[in-house]
C-alpha cells in the first residue's frame, strides 16, 4: 500500500508532479481541491466567497481525512492545507509527505504565467505578488518543513526536469 502526499505553495507544481508520479507508479491521483469541488459541486473560490475561510478549512480537513485513507494514491494538497488544525501531523501519520520547495521568485513567475485564476493573488502587480509570496512563506514554511521529504523543484521548467523530479521522488521513497 502506497500513499504519497505532496505539499507546497500554490504554483509549486504539486498537481503536475502528482499526476505524473501517479501515472508512473500506476496509482490513483487526487488533487484535494478538485476532490472538494467534485464532492460539493462548487469551486473552492465559491466556497471561500459564500461560506468563508473558516468553513472551507474545516471542509478541507474533513476531505483530507477521507482521501488520506485511500490506498495506492498520490494526493496533492492546497497550499494552505498543512497550515491548519493538525493536518500536517495527520498527513505524516498517513503517508509519505513531500514538500515541493521552490524559490519565491520562481513561484511568482509560475503564478504570473499560470492559467488558473487564484483568488488570493488576483489583481496584484509583480512586486506585490512577490512580496505576498515571501510573506506567506514566512508563515507557511514551518508547516511545510515538517514533511518527511523536502525536494527543491525551483528548476523544474520542462518535461525532462519533471521526469528527473519523478525519478528523485521514486529514489527517495524506494519505489
Amino acid at each position: 500500500m502506497i500513499r504519497i502526499i505532496l505539499i507546497g505553495y500554490m504554483g509549486a507544481g504539486k498537481t503536475t508532479i502528482g499526476r505524473q508520479l501517479a501515472m508512473t507508479l500506476g496509482l490513483q491521483f487526487y488533487d484535494l481541491d478538485w476532490y472538494i469541488e467534485m464532492r460539493y459541486h462548487k469551486k473552492v473560490s465559491e466556497i471561500f466567497a459564500e461560506e468563508g475561510e473558516e468553513h472551507f478549512r474545516d471542509l478541507e480537513r474533513r476531505m483530507l481525512h477521507e482521501v488520506a485513507e485511500f490506498e495506492d494514491v498520490v494526493i496533492s494538497c492546497g497550499g494552505g492545507t498543512p497550515c491548519f488544525f493538525d493536518n500536517m501531523d495527520y498527513m505524516n501519520q498517513q503517508a509519505e509527505t513531500i514538500y515541493l520547495k521552490i524559490e519565491p521568485e520562481v513561484l511568482a513567475m509560475h503564478l504570473k504565467m499560470g492559467r488558473t485564476v487564484r483568488p488570493l493573488i488576483l489583481g496584484k502587480s509583480e512586486d506585490e505578488l512577490l512580496q505576498y509570496i515571501k510573506d506567506s512563506l514566512v508563515v507557511r514554511e514551518p508547516y511545510y518543513m515538517k514533511a518527511k521529504h523536502i525536494l527543491d523543484v525551483s528548476l523544474m521548467d520542462n518535461f525532462e526536469k519533471i521526469a528527473i523530479t519523478i525519478n528523485l521522488i521514486r529514489e527517495r521513497l524506494g519505489l
